[in-house]
């Protein structure tokens, strides 16, 4: 089978954190904080594998890790 031709990976490979996951990586956040900051579109971005009505949350650690990059502020001495 020569003409057989391997898959690619992926450019960008996404490690997939489970909320508690995410809670372990961002100090002071909680599960109920995370779900909470999900409700009102607040929190990183997040993917429902299992379907819009499904349970299970999982968000990409690159996308965690850019919502924490883009709550940075400044003191008043800094600026």
């Amino acid at each position: 089978m020569s003409n057989v031709t391997a898959l690619r990976r992926p450019a960008v490979e996404h490690r997939y954190l489970s909320p508690a996951q995410v809670c372990e990586l961002v100090p002071g956040i909680t599960v109920a904080n995370l779900q909470e900051l999900r409700k009102r579109g607040l929190g990183p971005k997040y993917r429902k594998p299992t379907g819009e009505n499904g349970k299970v949350v999982v968000y990409a650690e690159s996308d965690v890790r850019a919502w924490v990059e883009a709550s940075v502020h400044t003191t008043r001495e800094q600026s």
